[in-house]
């Protein structure tokens, strides 16, 4: 039987080992472990004196019955061993998830943390209150979603089981039942987004978690095509919404917008031309321009489209309407 030789599993297996010799009244050496877990004598001595040093295992040796058992019969082997730079990340992990609070994973991920933090030793410690005092994490606006829609979602996305939802778009007063297999769900700029084939449709279509009403898992089993993934469903997408049409997006921005231009990547196949003034012109291709649209607009004075005259056409009428209100 092959054994892995990592020493956390070999600590498990020494605390199974004298746990159960206490139980049968046989007591385990470091003979009878190393044979059972098929290494060294001195490896096993190693990790007893690990546990009882570093661990603080309460590890005694019986000399009338030749092998180890526990003095105090409640102390558990704590399930992590990590340093305090470890542990540091994880309460940045921690704050960092604060972003999706008003969804139902929050709840979970803090539950998580709390138990990694409980299993961890009492001489590997950090106060957290320095972090919360002197470290923030911003986070978009959020949406509230329905936990029991939540966890539906999720047990059918896990299960590969269609989804019988009530779906509402968006500036639509009425919604729909719709038929989904759920492929992929992601989070983007504070929304919860399920991808999957929309039987109503009959195309892979886009839905934002915090618009659907009713979700009802259906005893109906579904395939993911072997030609789906994630990458490539989203690889000419600017942002999250999806199209049919191509476009060959360009756009000068002024030299004061540059430097934060060139901050960032906003698209992955995305290509950037200098100027000497210190402009540049950002090009990608896209097949959505409703997302480009918006962020365009974000960016106020100092950006001109170039292409598609669609798109330039549209940023225009929309700042006319704008203009219009201030009149």
């Amino acid at each position: 039987m092959v054994k892995n030789k990592t020493q956390i599993q070999r600590l498990i297996f020494i605390d199974r080992m004298i746990r159960a010799g206490m139980t049968s009244g046989r007591l385990a050496n470091c003979k009878t472990i190393a044979a059972a877990y098929e290494v060294s004598y001195k490896s096993i001595m190693r990790d007893i004196d690990y546990l009882k040093n570093q661990c603080d295992a309460p590890i005694s040796y019986d000399p009338k019955r030749h092998g180890f058992y526990f003095s105090e019969e409640n102390y558990q082997l704590p399930a992590i061993n990590i340093s305090e730079s470890d542990l540091f990340a994880i309460y940045i992990a921690r704050k960092a998830m604060e972003q999706h609070k008003n969804t139902p994973i929050y709840r979970k991920l803090v539950s998580v943390f709390s138990k990694i933090e409980e299993s961890l030793p009492e001489r590997i410690s950090i106060s957290p209150a320095w972090i919360d005092n002197r470290i923030s994490v911003f986070s978009g606006f959020q949406t509230d979603i329905n936990p029991l829609i939540w966890d539906t979602v999720a047990e059918a996305l896990q299960h590969f089981r269609r989804l019988l939802i009530t779906y509402r778009k968006t500036g639509s007063k009425k919604s729909s039942e719709r038929e989904v297999d759920p492929y992929h769900a992601v989070s983007f700029q504070g929304e919860w987004y399920l991808i999957g084939f929309c039987h109503l449709r009959q195309e892979i279509r886009v839905f934002a978690v915090s618009r659907i009403a009713q979700a009802t898992k259906q005893n109906i089993s579904f395939t993911i095509p072997d030609d789906f993934t994630f990458e490539s469903f989203t690889d000419s997408h600017f942002g999250i919404f999806r199209g049919e049409q191509h476009h060959d997006v360009k756009i000068n921005f002024s030299a004061k917008h540059a430097p934060y231009v060139l901050e960032r990547e906003w698209h992955q196949n995305q290509t950037i031309k200098k100027h000497k003034d210190g402009s540049l012109v950002l090009s990608f291709a896209t097949n959505h321009l409703f997302e480009v649209k918006r962020w365009i607009l974000s960016w106020g004075s100092g950006v001109e489209v170039i292409a598609p005259e669609e798109l330039r056409s549209s940023i225009h009428r929309e700042i006319q309407k704008a203009l219009q209100a201030y009149d």
